[in-house]
Formats: C-alpha cells, structure tokens, sequence
C-alpha cells in the first residue's frame, strides 16, 4: 500500500500529542536514524486503535500504551530492534504504564509477539479493521509489563539477559523521557538519546 507508506514518511498530529512519545534509534557513527517506535499512552486519552474498537474491560481499566510505526532500516544492526523494544519496555516502567497493545497484520509479526509475551487481547485469530490503516484487519495483542520479568525468569526467555541484566547506559530508566516533562525536537516530539 504505496500510498499508506507515504503517509507514514512524515510526522502526524498524533507525534507531537503530549501523551505521544517518538523514540529514535540513530547510528552513533553517522548519525543516521536506524529505528524508530511511537508509543501513545492512555494516560491523556483513547488510544488510536480504539477510535475503531472497544477494548475489553480488564484492559480498557488500566494504565495502556499503543505500539504503532515500529520500523527499522534495511540492513540496521539487528540489536535496532530489540533496542527500541527494550526502551518500551523501560519507558512504560518508568511511567508506570502496566500493557502495551499492538496490532499485527501478518502472520511471522504476530509470532514474534508471541515470543515477547504478547497475549490476544480477543478471540485468537480474530483480526479487528483499523481506521488509521485504511480499514486493514489486525490481530490485537497485549503485554502486561508488570509480570514480563518473572515470566521471562521462570522461562527461561533467550531475551531475559538483554533485558534484564545487560545494562545499556543510553537505555537507563532513570533517562527515559516521563510523560509530565516538556518535549524534546518538536519535529521529533520526546526522544531517547542515540542507541548504539
């Protein structure tokens, strides 16, 4: 869908809503965005995906932030990644934010939420349209980040070292952006610090 890609080319209102936060991954050497993630809290309103659907009440209750416009750059360090998951992760700690919700279109991506944890937040296989993607079904997964660390222990989660005991000075918590403060790059909105 050429002409969804080029929507997504540029930032939307949605970046620069104070209860948005625009996280970028850039080489340290060249200073080229590698990665990118916007994360949306529920703290200062519906999350995006819920101007097209209700969310269940066990997650429609509690503190939530939508994972949308995930992408990193061909031939990236594979690390982009799971950098940019790992400061989701430390982001919604920090603001104490309990679930991310994503949507996933196809099949290999909603896999791999389900190695991170991921859980249907409907029926499974049940795929829900978007109107921020034109209409595009999406399967809806959730994660509480509240018990990822216990269930990755208990797993034993090939992740849980990376995430959980390798410490990344540019991925400190303590540096993690918190929703009251003022924003960073107004073309940006808030941004982490560049990640190797």
């Amino acid at each position: 869908m050429p002409e969804l890609g080029q929507k997504l080319l540029e930032p939307d209102a949605l970046d620069h809503d104070p209860g948005t936060t625009v996280f970028i991954c850039r080489d340290k050497l060249t200073g080229l965005c590698t990665g990118t993630m916007r994360i949306q809290s529920s703290s200062y309103g519906p999350l995006l995906m819920e101007g097209s659907l209700r969310l269940p009440p066990w997650l429609d209750s509690v503190s939530r932030v939508e994972i949308t416009r995930l992408a990193v750059r061909v031939g990236a360090d594979p690390l982009t990644r799971l950098c940019l998951w790992k400061a989701s992760y430390l982001f919604c700690m920090a603001n104490q934010l309990q679930w991310m919700v994503v949507g996933a279109r196809n099949e290999a991506l909603i896999r791999n939420y389900r190695r991170l944890g991921f859980v249907d937040v409907f029926a499974p296989d049940q795929m829900m349209p978007l109107a921020h993607t034109g209409g595009l079904p999406h399967r809806i997964l959730a994660l509480d980040n509240n018990v990822l660390k216990r269930r990755w222990g208990e797993t034993r989660h090939p992740l849980y070292q990376f995430f959980f005991e390798t410490q990344h000075a540019d991925l400190e918590a303590s540096t993690m952006p918190v929703l009251h403060t003022v924003p960073g790059d107004a073309a940006e909105g808030r941004h982490l610090p560049a990640l190797a």
